[in-house]
């Protein structure tokens, strides 16, 4: 299978509209901001052409938007050319910004603002909402890869990216996809998208663990050769732990953690912990609900604490 949704090999996952930013007028008003609001943030600046803090606040105010990729707009009212909104608002000084949603006014602040200041006032006016509606949205990407959906999973986690380019877990999500589509090297472009502060996110840790396990696959005839050297010497470690690594990534989980078990219960602190942290890596890979996952954790904690 093949899912192709342009973007994720040069990062460029969506961007902003065409209409992210305009000018408008009291004939264009209704739409441009009341009907507008109701999909997303609208930030309206008043400004004139007089104004010194006018010219220097909306380049900052556009900068930010353009920023929020989608999440906010930006409409700009000239009050010497469209006196009237101005009035119906009693704007009193210039710059004036005014934020709406659903087609109403929700605060707004006066005088021009720093960079940081400007982004403080649209985060807390997105606040919690936009929180939980991009977690309902990441539930239903997650349902539908569940249930092997791969083409719906990967629409819906695009969405998000549209709006947030460095979403993790939607870049995680989508990733996944490629992972379980077999498009190796798409997932490994797609993940390496996550910045680095994010990569310990469950989401993320579990596929780049699979893209490790991908990259151990065995060569043909290599776990009949580990399966051979193990069946020679059963004190050969080094070899369970390769024929371990090699049944994962040939999807046997269960000869992966048998394999890892029976080393910890020969020697449970042989090359440094190693049977313990490759199972911990698979348990990361594989996820917290998989039954092998279940079951290691459950045979790893009768020997820790035999």
């Amino acid at each position: 299978m093949t899912l192709d949704f342009g973007g994720t090999s040069d990062g460029a996952l969506g961007g902003a509209g065409t209409d992210l930013i305009k000018d408008s007028s009291t004939a264009d008003f209704g739409a441009d901001v009341i009907e507008a609001s109701r999909d997303c943030l609208v930030l309206v600046d008043f400004w004139a052409a007089w104004c010194g803090p006018c010219k220097q606040l909306t380049p900052v105010l556009e900068s930010v938007v353009t920023s929020y990729q989608g999440k906010v707009r930006l409409v700009k009212v000239d009050v010497d050319a469209h006196p009237a909104i101005a009035g119906q608002l009693r704007i009193q000084s210039l710059p004036t910004v005014y934020a709406f949603r659903n087609g109403q006014p929700l605060d707004g602040f006066m005088g021009a603002q720093p960079e940081s200041g400007i982004r403080e006032f649209i985060d807390r006016l997105l606040g919690p909402e936009e929180e939980a509606a991009v977690d309902e949205t990441l539930a239903a990407a997650n349902e539908a890869l569940e249930a092997g959906d791969l083409q719906s999973a990967a629409q819906v986690f695009a969405t998000i990216l549209q709006s947030d380019g460095q979403h993790p877990e939607a870049l995680a999500g989508l990733a996944k996809c490629y992972l379980e589509s077999g498009d190796t090297e798409r997932a490994k472009q797609t993940i390496e998208l996550v910045p680095p502060d994010n990569r310990d996110v469950p989401s993320v840790a579990s596929v780049l663990a699979n893209l490790e396990l991908a990259e151990n696959a065995p060569a043909s005839g290599e776990l009949a050769a580990l399966d051979s050297r193990v069946a020679a010497n059963p004190a050969d470690l080094d070899a369970r732990l390769e024929l371990s690594i090699a049944a994962a990534a040939a999807g046997d989980k269960q000869r992966a953690v048998d394999e890892l078990i029976e080393i910890f219960r020969r020697d449970r602190n042989w090359n440094d912990e190693a049977a313990r942290k490759q199972l911990v890596k698979f348990f990361e890979a594989w996820g917290p609900k998989d039954p092998l996952t279940l079951e290691g954790r459950r045979r790893l904690s009768s020997l820790m604490f035999a």
